[in-house]
């Protein structure tokens, strides 16, 4: 598992972002690194020569890159390539921050995640510096997002391609009426097969995780919105609100209106 990178926000200088479009056979640097850069790359192709070693990136990955290393980037010589990246000026680091950051993959699946920052930061550079404190958050945000996303494709790697389909789809749908052979038309394999799977690698059913995940859902909406019973039982997939509430009380031992009151007391009485 990758270690999660504890960063202070009191420890970046600054943060910033860019896009841009190298032409067929464009190139950049050498240069030495000062920063901690994530390059988001979209089109082309690049290879980045890091103290002499090649690292070949695809588009839809993202790159970390660390301070004090000399680079030289090499585009595409047949199409454009077009990368984005954010830049992380941070202080001097801690010599455990420092093991962390080099335990980190080089490399990852470009997430929507990253992207949204990425676009958050360039929308709001034009408003504020690199000091400031909402775009340094963002900096962070971004780094910090990076082991998570590890830890992410790790355990998706671990888990069979159809369990995983499966699951992706319920986190989807988990508000519309579904049954097994649904399920397994999404996976791509027989409805036999997705509940070994699922028995052998998740120690449930995929029915039996699908309710399990609409009450995870029905308990935030319970907790930390003012949506009715009925509201929320039909945007999580309950045949009724009675069914809900039979549900909620088998499932967690109190009635649904109990577990909403707790909530709100303890928000008022903060």
């Amino acid at each position: 598992m990758t270690p999660p990178l504890f960063i202070p926000l009191e420890d970046l200088q600054f943060t910033y972002a860019g896009s841009v479009v190298y032409p067929p056979g464009g190139r950049f640097g050498p240069r030495i690194q000062q920063d901690l850069q994530l390059v988001l790359l979209y089109t082309g192709e690049m290879n980045v020569s890091i103290d002499g070693r090649e690292l070949n990136v695809k588009p839809g990955h993202v790159v970390l890159l660390k301070p004090g290393h000399e680079e030289t980037f090499t585009f595409s010589k047949t199409e454009e390539t077009w990368h984005r990246w954010i830049s992380i000026r941070v202080s001097p680091l801690a010599d455990k921050n420092r093991d962390d950051l080099y335990q980190l993959p080089e490399c990852l699946t470009l997430s929507e995640e990253m992207n949204r920052l990425t676009d958050l930061i360039l929308n709001l550079q034009p408003y504020c510096t690199g000091s400031d404190p909402v775009i340094r958050s963002l900096g962070l945000a971004a780094l910090h997002l990076f082991p998570i996303e590890s830890n992410r494709m790790n355990r998706q790697q671990e888990k069979h391609p159809a369990v995983h389909k499966a699951m992706m789809w319920i986190r989807d749908h988990y508000g519309q009426e579904t049954n097994l052979s649904n399920l397994s038309l999404h996976a791509g394999v027989s409805p036999e097969h997705l509940l070994r799977l699922f028995k052998l690698h998740e120690g449930t059913t995929p029915i039996h995780y699908l309710w399990s995940y609409r009450i995870e859902r029905a308990i935030e909406l319970l907790t930390h919105t003012g949506l009715t019973i009925s509201e929320i039982a039909t945007r999580c997939g309950f045949k009724t609100s009675h069914h809900f509430a039979r549900m909620i009380k088998q499932i967690t031992g109190q009635p649904a209106t109990e577990i909403r009151q707790q909530s709100w007391s303890r928000l008022r009485h903060k």
